[in-house]
């Protein structure tokens, strides 16, 4: 049996309505050691996505191999949401019955790759678009630019999705992030046979949330959880006011088109997005680390690696300069387990051992990410997390 939820995330941010600080060096964390690398079964697998193609070519092979899976998350996605009221229904219905004039007002190439995906999985073209644009407010994150003791930056981050989206009472699970998982790829987005960059991505979404630009930049997105937040860019878009970007739409801009770190930054943070978010961005320089925080209309702050006084940045899901939700603070144990593996063992084993420590790590993480931005390199593991575990 599963129980339907029947708030959204931000009602329930409201609802709880206070918050407290927690000193990081008195928080109860058990910071965990030698767990990198993990089952070599968790290790994601690549596909290549070619930017020659035509875009309604690019996914045909990720498309027909997940098909079932695609089919499967959005059936789960539309059971749960639809008990969150009028206006989650008439987003859906609106979507199934005018996904192909919808499709058309989108930016080249992502009108043609989304009718791509829905002629190769052969699911409606509006339930693909739905299954593109609920990753714009559901995606709930750490993540994590550090630098090592020679200057060599890591980007890392856990994604957190399903959050109220179908408990599942019999397993203890999350509905939803279980039909993630198999969903999660690597790509390799090539051009003229070379690597333009490389994301994670759930397979048929043509937006990015987690990347790296070989010698350049590394970019993940932490959803920003704002009264003025997804549903409202959405709505707007859906009643003709496309001059807002959606926000993978952005992320994917800044991967395949900026050739540097302050680029990268500039893009992120003036373009004005559907959805609010935290976009944390690393270069390959010493101490380019930074946290981008957006509104929907621009950036409301901008924290660097060097105003944090570490030799690392770390975001969660909420405003750096205020305490986290009491019920959801990551923040606070994942700084004490930076602090206690120290700068000298930072790489992928060090960090992936802080984004395995509970609640860092939870029963919402999909998956965790390694980047190395000097030499391109990118490591996926699907993540699960055995009780006890949060959050419940």
């Amino acid at each position: 049996m599963k129980l339907q939820a029947s708030l959204s995330l931000a009602a329930v941010i409201l609802a709880c309505g206070s918050f407290f600080v927690v000193d990081a060096q008195n928080v109860t964390v058990t910071c965990e050691k030698g767990l990198y690398p993990p089952d070599s079964k968790t290790k994601v697998g690549t596909y290549i996505i070619n930017l020659d193609l035509p875009p309604e070519q690019r996914w045909a092979q990720l498309a027909k191999d997940k098909a079932t899976e695609i089919k499967a998350l959005i059936d789960s996605f539309k059971e749960f949401i639809l008990d969150w009221g009028p206006a989650t229904k008439a987003i859906i219905e609106f979507l199934d019955s005018k996904g192909g004039d919808l499709d058309a007002t989108l930016p080249y190439p992502f009108a043609g790759e989304i009718k791509g995906l829905a002629d190769n999985t052969g699911i409606n073209l509006g339930e693909m678009l739905l299954y593109n644009l609920f990753y714009e407010f559901f995606t709930v994150c750490t993540s994590i630019v550090a630098e090592d003791p020679s200057g060599a930056l890591y980007h890392a981050r856990n994604l957190d999705f399903g959050l109220f989206i179908g408990w599942d009472v019999k397993n203890n699970t999350w509905a939803v992030t279980e039909r993630l998982r198999p969903l999660i790829v690597n790509l390799d987005w090539q051009s003229g046979g070379r690597t333009v960059f490389k994301s994670v991505n759930f397979a048929g979404y043509t937006g990015i949330l987690t990347a790296v630009k070989p010698k350049l930049f590394t970019m993940s997105m932490d959803e920003r959880f704002n009264i003025d937040g997804g549903f409202v860019g959405i709505i707007k878009w859906l009643l003709g006011d496309h001059k807002q970007k959606w926000m993978g739409f952005l992320t994917r801009d800044v991967m395949e088109n900026a050739t540097s770190y302050s680029q990268a930054r500039t893009m992120l943070a003036n373009t004005v997005m559907l959805s609010p978010a935290y976009f944390i961005l690393g270069g390959n320089q010493s101490g380019e680390g930074t946290v981008i925080t957006r509104s929907r209309e621009a950036a409301v702050d901008i924290w660097k690696m060097s105003n944090a006084s570490r030799w690392y940045i770390l975001e969660t899901n909420y405003d750096h300069w205020e305490a986290p939700l009491f019920l959801d603070d990551r923040r606070a144990p994942a700084h004490k387990c930076m602090d206690a593996m120290g700068q000298k063992n930072t790489g992928f084993a060090g960090i992936f051992n802080v984004l395995s420590s509970q609640p860092v790590l939870n029963k919402l993480t999909t998956y965790t990410a390694l980047m190395k931005v000097s030499t391109g390199e990118l490591e996926t593991y699907i993540r699960t997390c055995k009780d006890p575990c949060s959050p419940w």
